[in-house]
């Protein structure tokens, strides 16, 4: 994953466009970054005050748990499921709103597979 630019750098670039009065387009070009670059910088810092980058990345927590996550289990032990019928079902009854990747990696970590049988 690629890092923010330093905030020396940043701070350059907004030094140079609202002390020296250069352009923004000047900015780039003198400190080698791309204009779309140096525009977001200067309007972060007009609307915060502050040049430092948003967090990146994150730990986002699994919406498949607690009740969600009780509930999902007796369903698949009580009768045969497809995992876009659970999808359906966390929709409509649940008004829970996952995708098939989220019911399939919840599914198969907790070995909740079904086979068909002929």
């Amino acid at each position: 994953m690629a890092r923010p630019y330093s905030m020396d750098l940043r701070e350059r670039v907004v030094a140079a466009v609202t002390q020296e009065g250069q352009s923004r387009n000047q900015a780039a070009n003198r400190f080698g970054v791309a204009i779309s670059t140096a525009v977001k910088w200067l309007e972060r810092y007009e609307t915060t005050g502050s040049v430092a980058p948003g967090q990146m990345g994150g730990h986002r927590p699994k919406t498949l748990s607690g009740d969600h996550a009780e509930w999902l289990r007796g369903r698949c032990r009580e009768r045969a499921f497809t995992l876009r019928g659970l999808v359906k079902e966390l929709a409509d009854q649940r008004g829970l709103k996952v995708d098939y990747r989220s019911v399939w990696e919840f599914v198969h970590a907790e070995k909740l597979s079904f086979k068909k049988r002929r």
